[in-house]
């Protein structure tokens, strides 16, 4: 059979050959993307008759494609973050079959609308892994009337994903009859859709009846799946066809493909399984909730064995992802261990907001051998504090901001010239001395603009985790607190009761007691013991030093000095920061 165009099949036919394993999808397409919202305006569109475009698909007959490459089955019950990867399908002696190239989308949308579900997550739920946050939804039709164009003016008819609370909820109300969508397909025939229609008691409802007429004819009969079948065997050929068919729509990513590649060429691992499977153990790391991609995964693997790390084909040659695997399951044990380190230095995925400053920690690790060692509680401390200090320094100097791959390489050369020694902390910062843009220099002026951080910056959590070093981050919550509560600022009453002028304006003025002048780290059950108790009552109840807050021993911790311990305070943390950091 030669390539072109084919004979149209219908809706029905293609969801008959996803669920026989007809119809499969290459190592080289992505994961399903596409949001509920564009399933529904998918399946509101054929109800239209707008076109939905055509499709391509790769005839696989050659035995040796199929033994191969990799080959994966429709995704059919969706679970945002959880379930949203395909499984693979061992293709070695199985029967001719067709991949698809372009209409992956759209092909599982209509599989997962007809045969399966889609659970997302609830708004201000956590991610959890159960119906209470990812509620399982069903894909359903109003047959009783189109869209409320004020509730939806993008569909005319209202299909929507709806969990059994949802149903529950909306048939205790009037113009709602929901009609699962899938159930179309099982109807056979006209007879059977009239049937359907009595015995629901909709024969007196027109909009009902056409609307249920018309999903068969649009779903069932209607040849709407036109394609163009590619019969050519050489995968090179085709990978190009790809590259080209995937240049609209929801655009394919660069790192996309070279994921592809690496899944196509890794002979003895999953590529895909295992790089997700990471981003999950690094999201699962205690409560830290990190967020990487596989955009990092591969970026981690070019510092730690390419010469040039740029996302460029030329990286993901052959050559380079061979190393990539046979080294894999090393680079995966570093990416853990440089999250579980990162975690157990007080930060989590908001503070530690620029996760490409964690390749340098993977590298560090990997090429050191201290995967299983650097987060054991017997581990250097010199070395952790170097590392910490290196990560906010890093942060408070925004030196990972915008692109980082110079800044990758010349931290890169550092690590790797001193190799077997402590984190090079200071080499680091010597590096990059004559950099006009990234540089860790703090002059006067700089640090100065540090003891002005309010309580809500990530800043301010910077500088207090290089004040606090010696604090038990990974056993211990620790949470920003105000040392004079700031309940006592927000009590008009009190400061209106002030008399002298001049400290009353002072505490007015939220720049001095949201400020990080203001500010320390503070076990979390300590913190809460503490509430809006005064300074000297919570000093004494706990026994705490004014050394232990950065003050000179002759300075009163009675708020009614309020303007002297931030003046104190001020001269201590700058004179400290000088110290730490110039």
């Amino acid at each position: 059979m030669s390539s072109g165009f084919k004979t149209p099949i219908s809706v029905k036919e293609a969801i008959d050959k996803i669920h026989n394993r007809d119809f499969l999808l290459p190592a080289i397409q992505r994961k399903f993307i596409w949001s509920s919202s564009q399933v529904e305006l998918l399946f509101d569109s054929i109800m239209r008759g707008y076109p939905i475009n055509s499709f391509m698909f790769w005839e696989i007959r050659d035995k040796n494609m199929k033994s191969e490459y990799r080959f994966y089955e429709f995704l059919k019950e969706y679970r945002e973050f959880y379930n949203e990867n395909n499984g693979e399908i061992n293709t070695t002696g199985v029967h001719d079959f067709m991949a698809v190239i372009d209409g992956q989308q759209r092909l599982t949308s209509l599989y997962i609308g007809f045969r399966g579900t889609y659970a997302y997550k609830m708004p201000r739920k956590w991610w959890r892994n159960d119906e209470d946050s990812l509620p399982t939804r069903t894909l359903y039709l109003n047959l009783l009337k189109s869209v409320d164009q004020e509730y939806d003016n993008q569909k005319l008819y209202d299909f929507r994903f709806l969990s059994k609370g949802d149903l529950n909820r909306l048939n205790d109300r009037d113009n709602y009859y929901w009609f699962k969508v899938g159930d179309i397909l099982d109807l056979n025939g006209f007879s059977e859709l009239n049937k359907y229609i009595l015995s629901n008691n909709l024969q007196d409802n027109e909009f009902a009846s056409e609307t249920l007429f018309l999903m068969y004819e649009r779903f069932n009969s209607e040849k709407l799946i036109n394609y163009y079948l590619e019969t050519e065997q050489d995968p090179d050929k085709v990978l190009e066809i790809f590259i080209r068919t995937n240049s609209g729509g929801t655009p394919l990513s660069f790192s996309d493909l070279l994921m592809s590649i690496a899944s196509a060429n890794w002979k003895k691992i999953d590529a895909r399984k295992e790089i997700d499977d990471t981003v999950n153990q690094v999201f699962n790391i205690s409560n830290a909730g990190f967020r990487i991609d596989k955009d990092f995964v591969l970026k981690t693997c070019l510092v730690l064995f390419s010469d040039s790390i740029l996302f460029k084909l030329r990286n993901f040659g052959y050559e380079n992802v061979q190393i990539f695997e046979e080294n894999w399951f090393d680079i995966k044990k570093s990416i853990i261990a440089a999250f579980e380190l990162v975690y157990r230095l007080g930060f989590n995925n908001t503070t530690f907001r620029a996760k490409n400053a964690a390749i340098p920690i993977v590298y560090y690790i990997y090429h050191n051998d201290l995967a299983d060692i650097i987060t054991k509680a017997n581990y250097d401390v010199e070395d952790l504090n170097n590392i910490r200090k290196w990560i906010n320094l890093s942060f408070i100097k925004s030196i990972f901001s915008g692109q980082t791959d110079s800044v990758l390489i010349r931290i890169r050369k550092v690590l790797n010239d001193n190799l077997d020694k402590k984190f090079p902390i200071n080499d680091i910062i010597n590096a990059f001395k004559y950099d006009a843009n990234k540089n860790y220099y703090l002059d006067e002026e700089f640090i100065n603009g540090l003891l002005t951080s309010s309580y809500e910056s990530n800043d301010s959590f910077y500088i207090l985790s290089l004040l606090y070093p010696d604090l038990d981050y990974y056993n211990q919550d620790f949470h920003k607190d105000h040392i004079h509560p700031a309940s006592i600022f927000k009590d008009e009453n009190y400061i209106e009761s002030i008399e002298d002028e001049v400290k009353k304006e002072f505490m007015k003025n939220k720049d001095n007691w949201n400020s990080i002048l203001n500010l320390q780290l503070l076990n979390g059950d300590l913190n809460r013991s503490k509430t809006n108790k005064s300074l000297i009552e919570w000093a004494k109840e706990n026994c705490i030093t004014n050394r232990e807050l950065y003050l000179d021993d002759n300075i009163s911790l009675n708020i009614e000095d309020f303007k002297f311990f931030i003046e104190n305070r001020k001269v201590n943390l700058k004179k400290e920061l000088n110290r730490l950091l110039v």
